[in-house]
């Protein structure tokens, strides 16, 4: 049986104190980019001399060797996410390790990252943003190396969404996007304990060549519009 993700950004709405240590990390990234970098010390042997390149453009890379098979998404697949609404809050954007990701699943996290190996996956990229302090947002972007991986992942996540300790309904299908690659729950009931506010989640799963769509919505204090999730997973499709 897979393992299921669980996804952190449910853990940012539980205190603001775990919204204060994740804006602490990106702030210190933040200074440690703003600093001058520190030079090295100059090479041993001087005035080393560079073969000259054959490429007409002067230099051969991934992208000029498989010229006729690049695409968009073989570039920085972090700045194709989507950017968050104006006076959003981005609590963090960037790449994911893979161990990091893996250890997001609930159940047997610890089997998570050989699953994902075997479908894989090459990299993950995501943001996250708080609208205010009830919605909270979370867009990830998993590239694997072909369509099988991919769409053995959006399948195997997709399949356990109606049950009802998750979603609790069967959803419906992102407009646009044929068969079953694309589709939005929007969780029946609010997640209730004692000494916090109710939470209520949704989900928005699509596939998108060997990309994966993984969004997670929460809305800590009212009801999620099902319009409002589609319309973000069809901005996002959109970039790709």
């Amino acid at each position: 049986m897979r393992t299921r993700r669980r996804g952190r950004t449910a853990l940012l709405i539980a205190s603001a104190v775990v919204l204060g240590v994740l804006a602490g990390t990106v702030t210190g990234y933040a200074i440690q980019y703003d600093r001058e970098p520190t030079p090295l010390p100059p090479l041993a042997q001087a005035g080393v001399v560079t073969p000259k390149a054959l490429a007409p453009d002067g230099g051969t890379t991934n992208r000029t060797i498989n010229a006729n098979r690049w695409h968009k998404t073989d570039d920085d697949l972090a700045a194709l996410l989507v950017e968050a609404p104006a006076g959003a809050k981005v609590e963090g954007s960037g790449y994911e390790s893979l161990d990091f990701f893996a250890s997001e699943f609930f159940e047997k996290p610890d089997h998570a990252l050989p699953g994902i190996l075997r479908d894989r996956i090459r990299r993950v990229a995501s943001t996250v943003w708080s609208e205010d302090d009830r919605v909270f947002v979370e867009v990830r972007l998993l590239q694997f190396n072909d369509r099988s991986g991919a769409d053995d992942y959006q399948q195997d996540q997709a399949r356990y969404m109606p049950e009802k300790k998750y979603a609790g309904n069967d959803g419906v299908d992102i407009p646009g996007i044929s068969g079953d690659l694309g589709h939005v729950w929007v969780d029946s009931e609010a997640d209730e304990k004692p000494g916090y506010y109710p939470i209520r989640g949704a989900r928005a799963i699509a596939r998108r060549g060997d990309i994966v769509l993984d969004i997670g919505y929460f809305n800590n204090r009212g009801k999620i519009a099902e319009s409002d999730v589609i319309d973000l997973a069809k901005r996002q499709l959109e970039r790709l």
